[in-house]
């Protein structure tokens, strides 16, 4: 069963091909960081135009880099949320008149179920499969959520929601900081190769305090910080420097590395420490109290080598995608779809994007 999948919650423009939920045949992806970069974050409305503009070409070369013909596919699935709402219109609409015009069942999912999926993807396509329950950390610029993964039977999934932030996701918190520093858009990639350059332990940063849930997360408490600190240290001449020679082009790391004091390397150091800190020691404490077979990281965030490394040593299986799966795609949501094939479990053509859809 040949399944394409399409994926525009955000600001990637993406189609890939699966079969039989194992095999991926093509994964396209068209980035619009240099569209947004100038504005220091994804602008929603500059985002649906540019999917408007790409969609067709990206859907087309997934399918020819597959080696196939429209009429060889079976399904098509595309995100449905959560994501913005302008983005999301153009995956499901384009989606819907495709599955119309092939007469092919058409199947919407879920986004952060498509990050959990991108694991399960790759490890069945080396022969080898997640073991479950899983606890699922989802990590991203959008999303920092925390499930209970189990699969009852073959090819059927449940989701109970453990935690989830109670404000800015990690990887905004990572972009935030970044620009914040000088070091522009999409910043939070910048500050993982930056931060073994510093030392942690020079510049403290509080831990998260909050009442209720102690699953839950929250980083603006931990951004407001590295704001307070900027403004006491002495690094606006800086960070001045760093954003006038970022305004130049696009400087190599080398550059933003020799443009970063050691002060600002510590900071940069301590905030990835927290960071990665704050998400271990929730699938500890989730360790804790419940029995699992295994942990899934996945989300861009989950590309990060300081949340990599923290997982290292856990006694507990622990799998993360792949880098080019872990920011988004479209193999991971015709991956979560696979399940729903199988089963004939299709939407009407009546779907509709829904910007706050939950997982549990």
């Amino acid at each position: 069963m040949k399944l394409l999948g399409i994926e525009t919650s955000c600001d990637e423009t993406a189609a890939a091909v699966v079969a039989d939920g194992t095999n991926l045949l093509s994964n396209v992806i068209s980035s619009q960081y240099a569209i947004h970069a100038p504005y220091g974050g994804v602008v929603p409305e500059l985002a649906s135009r540019e999917h408007l503009r790409a969609i067709v070409p990206v859907v087309r070369a997934a399918v020819a880099k597959a080696g196939l013909e429209y009429r060889d596919l079976d399904a098509v699935a595309v995100t449905r949320g959560p994501g913005l709402i302008g983005a999301l219109l153009v995956g499901v609409t384009y989606a819907k008149g495709l599955a119309a015009a092939l007469d092919v069942p058409l199947i919407g999912v879920n986004h952060i179920e498509g990050h959990i999926h991108s694991v399960v993807l790759e490890r069945r396509a080396e022969g080898s499969d997640v073991e479950f329950p899983a606890v699922a950390l989802v990590v991203s610029g959008g999303h920092s959520h925390m499930f209970l993964v189990k699969r009852p039977a073959e090819d059927t999934y449940s989701y109970s929601l453990l935690g989830r932030t109670r404000d800015d996701a990690a990887g905004e918190a990572y972009d935030k900081v970044a620009k914040l520093l000088g070091f522009g858009y999409p910043g939070g990639p910048v500050l993982d190769r930056l931060a073994p350059y510093g030392n942690p332990s020079n510049v403290r940063l509080p831990a998260v305090r909050m009442k209720g849930n102690d699953l839950d997360m929250s980083f603006s408490g931990l951004k407001t910080a590295v704001r307070r600190f900027v403004e006491r240290s002495g690094l606006a001449s800086e960070i001045k420097a760093r954003r006038r020679l970022m305004a130049s082009g696009q400087p190599s790391f080398e550059a933003l590395q020799a443009s970063a004091g050691t002060l600002c390397l510590d900071l940069i150091a301590s905030f990835q420490h927290r960071v990665v800190r704050e998400l271990s020691r929730r699938v500890t404490l989730a360790a804790r109290d419940r029995e699992f077979s295994s942990i899934i990281v996945a989300g861009g965030v989950a590309a990060n080598r300081g949340l990599r490394k923290a997982f290292e040593s856990s006694p507990i299986p622990c799998h993360f995608p792949t880098l080019a799966l872990s920011t988004d795609n479209a193999a991971m949501i015709a991956a979560a779809a696979h399940p729903r094939l199988v089963r004939a479990q299709f939407d009407a053509f009546d779907l509709s994007a829904d910007p706050s859809l939950r997982l549990a």
